[in-house]
């Protein structure tokens, strides 16, 4: 889940100078919702999102409980270009899973999948809204370009582990998984970002998802969220909700902490975790991202500049003569 204060920075810039450079001034996390912003962290800039969780399942056809706790990570690298990042995504569960006919302890990687984000469309990029210095009503208006997401893209592969117990038995060892995301800002407190999942398409359950996250925020420390996600397989579909809050303690460092519920009892889903977020940026260098008509503008005027320039040494020199 975006940090708040990040993303007022990035509207600042954005509506102000037409700059669509990736990185913010604090950081900006996914945690701790699901879903995955549109922006990556910056070139050669490396952040890590972790947390732990505890669960509680009761199946009430089967008569089965499942309860337990997850230590969840993600890895997020910045390379090459400013607006590529590659991700890694691991959650390690352990649990206690209980029958009409006994009980087992259950310990596993239960998701590792590795990928790349690629933000192929901001329509803030070389984008520079005009200031109206006789009408603080004008430059308050209602914006319908906020209204026009960025996009990026996500491809990653799903790594299934031997012997995982969260898996179907014929789960292949590797497994695709793509996204599409968008991510609206709407004025310097809300955002929203979307993400459809296509996930496992060759397996033999694939699943389809969606997810939909708000945040808004209270303060420049505290942010809120909001978030639904439905995924569907002919094997298992379900929905679920999530609310939660981040706190930003410094420029490179977040803590937060979420409580999710799904809609069915078959089984019915019950966890919350707390996590942190931090950035390390030591080695990244800013990049000023050209507006390219303002950079044609601005030929065209030292051109003529540098004819009349040109004219009056000339008519100088033969003054002189």
């Amino acid at each position: 889940m975006p940090s708040l204060k990040s993303w007022v920075v990035v509207s600042s810039i954005f509506l102000s100078f037409g700059v669509s450079a990736q990185f913010t001034d604090v950081i900006n996390s996914n945690r701790p919702g699901e879903s995955m912003s549109g922006f990556s962290v910056g070139k050669s800039v490396f952040q890590t999102e972790a947390g732990i969780y505890a669960i509680q399942e009761d199946h009430s056809l089967l008569n089965t409980e499942t309860s337990g706790f997850g230590l969840e990570a993600a890895f997020r690298y910045g390379a090459f270009l400013e607006q590529l990042e590659f991700i890694a995504n691991l959650r390690y569960q352990a649990d206690q899973f209980t029958t009409p006919f006994g009980s087992e302890n259950r310990s596993s990687v239960r998701n590792f999948i590795l990928g790349a984000k690629y933000l192929i469309y901001d329509p803030f990029k070389n984008y520079e809204e005009k200031v109206n210095i006789y009408s603080w009503k004008a430059n308050q208006r209602f914006k319908w370009r906020q209204f026009i997401p960025s996009v990026s893209v996500y491809a990653g592969a799903n790594i299934n582990f031997s012997d995982n117990p969260y898996t179907f038995a014929n789960d292949p060892q590797i497994s695709p998984k793509f996204m599409v995301i968008t991510q609206n800002h709407f004025g310097n407190k809300t955002v929203f970002v979307m993400n459809i999942i296509v996930d496992k398409i060759t397996s033999d359950y694939p699943s389809y998802g969606l997810i939909g996250t708000l945040t808004y925020g209270f303060n420049p420390k505290w942010s809120g969220f909001i978030e639904g996600q439905g995924y569907k397989s002919d094997f298992y579909s379900d929905a679920i909700a999530r609310v939660g809050a981040a706190y930003l303690l410094a420029e490179n460092l977040q803590i937060d902490a979420s409580i999710s519920k799904n809609i069915k009892d078959t089984p019915d889903i019950l966890y919350g975790g707390v996590g942190f977020s931090w950035r390390f940026d030591g080695f990244y260098k800013d990049i000023l991202l050209k507006n390219p008509d303002k950079e044609e503008k601005k030929s065209k005027a030292d051109k003529k500049k540098e004819k009349e320039k040109k004219r009056i040494d000339e008519v100088g020199g033969n003054t002189v003569e």
